[in-house]
């Protein structure tokens, strides 16, 4: 079911504050707002609130046996790029960033911010449909500057039934066909990144893939391979 309201904060707190309440918010259920005020995005930035972009959330609940948790970011980064596909007169300018960035054109078209309480996992979706952000360290563009957009509820239907199945898919077939498949749909190897790690330090290098548990692998100028848990990752 997919909930529409014309205004709120944060449509992530709002699954938040619900499930801290004791609420059980059911999977395949979606809350999206046309207009969003405190939205958040990755490491504390603002969610732009775009008139005609699409930001909504939705709740995994992972069980015993499914794969690790933090792989539904590269499974929702995989069902919006989906999602958005079909609607790309360009296919091949659309793809993945680690984690969970779509590109288009090597700009920012969609984020995605996961956050975990009492054991379910809210996840945050926000795709510049009509507009886009003017950004200080990177670019950014809509979907409406190289093809007509959807609406918002339109473009919910689409990315409602692609998350259904890539989660789906998620459980039955486990990681193995979900990093080939993230790969497929990602930039280059060899593309040059550039990642802001968690104790702030800096590192630059090519991108070597992903390994068997979806953290990224950055070939260094040294030769050496850095696994990447976390970070900000940027095209150098």
């Amino acid at each position: 079911m997919i909930t529409f309201v014309e205004q709120t904060g944060s449509t992530n707190a709002d699954l938040l504050a619900r499930l801290v309440a004791g609420e059980h918010v059911r999977e395949g259920d979606w809350l999206v707002t046309r207009s969003q005020n405190a939205g958040r995005g990755r490491q504390g930035r603002q969610w732009f609130d775009g008139s005609g972009n699409f930001m909504g959330s939705t709740v995994v609940h992972p069980a015993a046996g499914d794969p690790p948790a933090a792989t539904l970011a590269l499974m929702t980064g995989l069902a919006v790029y989906e999602a958005l596909l079909p609607l790309c007169p360009e296919p091949g300018a659309l793809m993945l960033k680690w984690p969970n960035d779509i590109l288009l054109r090597d700009a920012k078209l969609a984020g995605i911010l996961l956050e975990t309480v009492k054991g379910a996992v809210v996840i945050g979706i926000g795709v510049n449909l009509r507009a886009a952000p003017e950004l200080p360290d990177r670019k950014t563009i809509a979907l409406a500057d190289v093809a007509p957009a959807p609406s918002p509820e339109d473009f919910a239907e689409r990315l409602a039934a692609s998350f259904d199945a890539e989660l789906e898919r998620w459980r039955i077939h486990g990681l193995e066909l979900l990093l080939r498949r993230w790969q497929a749909a990602a930039h280059r190897v060899g593309t040059a990144l550039k990642v802001h790690d968690p104790s702030g330090a800096i590192i630059s290098g090519t991108f070597a893939g992903l390994d068997a548990s979806g953290s990224l692998l950055l070939r260094a100028p040294d030769g050496k391979t850095h696994t990447i848990h976390a970070g900000d990752v940027a095209l150098d």
